[in-house]
């Protein structure tokens, strides 16, 4: 219950910011106070979790909105707020300044603190056994598929060593964030670890691990700042192996509109059937190191003598299963140069796979079981003084055995997946083989299962088990409703939803514009050639301007159309990174040359470009997606069996929000303006138009 003591905490600590800070209240901020607010603080025992999900356009001022509501709240229940994001940018934008501003001019007390998963931080028992086998002139197996990491190369290894003087003189934390420079992947993989091969409170490092020590602090905080892959990753572990407990957090989904299909990248599987009899082969090489180092001590001989047979036979079992694949899925490009995945209608797999995949299942199961029983012995061995495997051997042996009981663990899932499917689910998995480029550029294939809506997957790891919750973003509606949300993201339906208004005068500042056109994009060629046409009128010389484009070729086709001048003005993606490109850009407005930046989706959300930077946004075509990808395909038959219609249930909403988030990139202050150019008259000549149209930001309308 939202008493009146934290009413006048909230209401005080809003008012004191403002006046601190000389800033004017704003109606659709203390609306998201009030929402966030009273949703979370109304759970009473034995009811659904509260969950508030909040529309908030540009501007509106979401992190001051639901710090102010959700701490006093989280305060008083005895929680932790978990403060979640999709992009590091605005990860580091809470963290840096936003947390910190609201500290100082609030008079709210709390502390707060920034979680990342064990691949951020050094493993020492890693890098210590690197260096040791350096020194010793030793080979280094790796774990990895398709990798056998030889001698550390000595640029590589003057790193590691500068890294451990780093350490020992309390110059660095271990977080590969704060490294004095950049690190490649393959220099970072080796020293870094996952939580199959770690060893945690066994580990001889415990007491000065980079990884525990970080985790440690974050029981010491009221707010966690972290993201949604660290988030679904401690859920996918159960909850409490990275944050706390999900009952005892309140969490907070900025960038809200990204969590769903987060959930479904996360909670897939997949295994390349090449790749994995590497990693088997690689195992045995492993084993038999393992075998001869700990000899019978203890008896883990037993379980170390039994696996090779069984691994042998899974890599027998998986060149029969290639075969069976090769006849299965067509490996002949299609007229766009890209080779197709094989989905299996409804998810059902044939029976010849099926039982494949029920013989796998029961190897991986062995190989699993055996692994496990192993791991348990040198976990005693870490623990017991007088236990027969020395503790160094055990912890030598630990990381390999478990990393090898992981990948075995992981391809179960998987064919126990495969091996049950002879029935549609409702809704159904995708499933689905692709042919993919392997070690060498040789042929393989990847097996893939996913969920095609996240809805259930969140649902059980998430909205039943968490205290409370806030979902927000500027995008969370579609043709005005969240009934694209609530179907891809399982929110409950006593869920509180509310969309909250910008403080921008959008039909002052800004104008929609959608000219006439010789043809619309059905007619591709005509279109880019229309484009090409157009462009040159539309620009300017000396201010900035955003073009973004549905699909790379057309938008390589219309810049290679465009005479040298403009050409020197644009700036393409995939010349140069992201953020370089948005630094060119800049500094080509600040001389008054002006710049175009052409763009893909990537550019029509996370892009912030104020004033001058992009006064006109011109956009190329609606964003339809095409449902060619498997789980759109899927979930695209799932409507289609239920009597829906994918276009209108599927493919509009999701174009219609693409359209508003690209919109989106014209005002990003109270003072900005400009205009909105679409180049596709459909928006006015279908009848899916004027939903979309309404959908869009109250411009003003410029409609030829």
């Amino acid at each position: 219950m939202l008493t009146d003591q934290l009413k006048e905490t909230i209401q005080t600590a809003y008012t004191t910011l403002l006046e601190n800070k000389s800033l004017k209240a704003r109606y659709g901020q203390r609306l998201m106070i009030a929402d966030v607010a009273r949703t979370l603080a109304s759970k009473p025992e034995q009811t659904e979790t509260p969950v508030c999900v909040v529309e908030a356009g540009t501007g509106t001022g979401k992190t001051i909105a639901y710090t102010v509501a959700a701490v006093p709240v989280a305060a008083a229940m005895e929680k932790t707020l978990i403060i979640s994001t999709a992009t590091v940018a605005l990860q580091e934008q809470i963290i840096y300044k936003d947390l910190p501003d609201i500290l100082l001019h609030s008079g709210l007390s709390f502390n707060f603190a920034l979680a990342k998963g064990r691949g951020r931080y050094l493993c020492l028992s890693k890098l210590d056994s690197i260096l040791q086998d350096s020194a010793a002139n030793n080979e280094t197996l790796g774990l990895y598929p398709d990798e056998l990491q030889g001698q550390v190369d000595t640029n590589t290894l003057t790193v590691y060593q500068d890294m451990l003087s780093a350490l020992g003189a309390g110059d660095w934390d271990g977080d590969r964030d704060s490294w004095k420079s950049e690190l490649e992947v393959p220099v970072w993989s080796r020293v870094t670890t996952d939580h199959n091969q770690c060893t945690g409170r066994r580990c001889a490092n415990i007491s000065q691990c980079c990884f525990y020590k970080g985790r440690e602090q974050l029981g010491k905080v009221d707010i966690i700042v972290t993201n949604h892959d660290l988030v679904l990753a401690d859920l996918a572990l159960g909850g409490g192996a990275i944050l706390p407990d999900p009952e005892d957090c309140i969490y907070i989904f900025d960038e809200g509109h990204h969590l769903p299909d987060k959930a479904i990248n996360h909670f897939a599987q997949f295994s390349r059937v090449r790749s994995t009899e590497r990693w088997l082969d690689q195992g045995l090489k492993v084993l038999a190191k393992a075998a001869a180092q700990l000899s019978d001590k203890g008896g883990i001989n037993r379980h170390l003598q039994t696996l090779p047979s069984v691994m042998e036979t899974l890599k027998q079992h998986m060149s029969m299963l290639f075969n069976t694949l090769e006849s299965m899925v067509s490996s002949e490009p299609d007229r766009r140069g890209s080779i197709p995945a094989h989905r299996f209608p409804r998810g059902i797999v044939p029976a010849e796979l099926r039982s494949q995949a029920l013989e796998l299942v029961a190897l991986f199961r062995n190989m699993e079981n055996l692994l496990d029983s192993s791991c348990s012995l040198l976990e005693e061995a870490m623990e017991e003084s007088e236990h027969a495997i020395p503790k160094s051997d055990a912890e030598s042996w630990f990381p390999a055995l478990s990393m090898l009981r992981g990948r075995a663990e992981a391809n179960y899932s998987l064919w126990l997946d495969y091996s049950s499917a002879e029935i549609a689910e409702d809704p159904p998995r995708g499933r689905w083989i692709a042919v993919v480029e392997g070690a060498g550029g040789s042929l393989d294939f990847e097996v893939s299962t996913s969920p095609i809506l996240a809805a259930n997957t969140l649902s059980q790891y998430l909205w039943n088990r968490c205290y409370a919750a806030v979902v927000t973003s500027a995008t969370l509606t579609a043709l005005g409703g969240f009934d694209r949300f609530k179907m891809r993201a399982g929110t409950p339906d006593s869920a509180h939803y509310g969309v909250v208004p910008s403080p921008f005068n959008f039909t002052e500042s800004g104008e929609l514009y959608v000219p006439q056109m010789p043809c619309d994009p059905s007619d591709a060629e005509g279109h880019t050639q229309a484009l090409i046409d157009l462009l040159p009128d539309m620009l300017s010389d000396s201010d900035g301007s955003l073009v973004l484009f549905a699909s790379r070729r057309q938008m390589e086709q219309v810049y290679d159309g465009l005479d040298g001048r403009w050409q020197q003005r644009i700036i393409m993606q995939g010349k140069y990174p992201k953020h370089e490109i948005l630094r060119l850009h800049k500094q080509a407005v600040d001389d008054g040359d002006g710049s175009v930046i052409f763009g893909l989706a990537s550019f029509s959300e996370g892009v912030d470009l104020p004033g001058k930077y992009c006064n006109h946004v011109i956009i190329a075509k609606i964003p339809f997606s095409v449902p060619d990808q498997p789980i759109e395909s899927a979930l695209a038959e799932w409507i289609e069996s239920r009597g829906g219609n994918p276009f209108m249930d599927i493919t509009v909403p999701d174009a219609a929000l693409k359209l508003v988030q690209a919109s989106g990139r014209l005002l990003r202050t109270e003072t900005d303006s400009g205009r909105v150019t679409l180049l596709d008259r459909r928006i006015v000549s279908k009848r899916y138009g004027q939903a979309m149209l309404d959908s869009l930001p109250p411009f003003r309308r410029n409609v030829s």
